[in-house]
């Protein structure tokens, strides 16, 4: 019998060991993938970021607001007689 509590005891134990390491494995992982994309996203934004600078230095800020609303409330008759008759 006393053998047996031991024997449950050292595979507690083992099994105890293993199941700390796969925990700490995968929360080491998970933090590592956090980092990484982490790393791309800012990347990503700060990309982003130096790109509507230039864009906005060069092209001007709210030009796209005029070419996306001037024919929003013209008809179709209107739209055709306008732009498609010439």
């Amino acid at each position: 019998m006393n053998f047996i509590k031991v024997l449950l005891a050292v595979l507690g134990l083992i099994f105890g060991v293993m199941l700390f390491f796969w925990l700490f494995g995968l929360v080491t992982s998970l933090l590592w993938y956090g980092l990484v994309f982490g790393i791309i996203g800012a990347i990503g934004y700060s990309g982003w970021r130096l790109f509507r600078k230039a864009e906005d230095k060069y092209v001007g800020a709210g030009r796209t607001e005029y070419l996306e609303s001037r024919d929003f409330d013209t008809s179709w008759d209107e739209y055709k007689q306008k732009y498609l008759s010439k």
